[in-house]
């Protein structure tokens, strides 16, 4: 017996959903949208439709909405970016 679950998941796939790379180059703008109180949705459908897909990108749009919303305390942020960058 097969494994049916990657078809159903293909079937049920939005033909509106942009996909990954689409989705991910205006993920910024989206959720710039999102925190202003646009309709988002409503005004990327295609990357609505797609965050709801696709458990990866979903959860980016969640990490990067709480960036935005609760931004980390002060320093942090510099630690990273220089931890990111080789330094100690």
């Amino acid at each position: 017996m097969s494994d049916w679950s990657e078809l159903d998941a293909f079937l049920e796939t939005d033909p509106a959903d942009v996909g990954c790379d689409e989705a991910m180059r205006i993920l910024h703008v989206y959720v710039e949208l999102v925190v202003s109180g646009e309709d988002a949705a409503a005004r990327y459908p295609g990357v609505a439709s797609h965050l709801r897909q696709c458990g990866p990108c979903g959860e980016d749009f969640e990490g990067l909405l709480a960036l935005v919303t609760d931004p980390p305390p002060e320093g942090v942020g510099r630690r990273l970016r220089k931890k990111l960058r080789g330094g100690r």
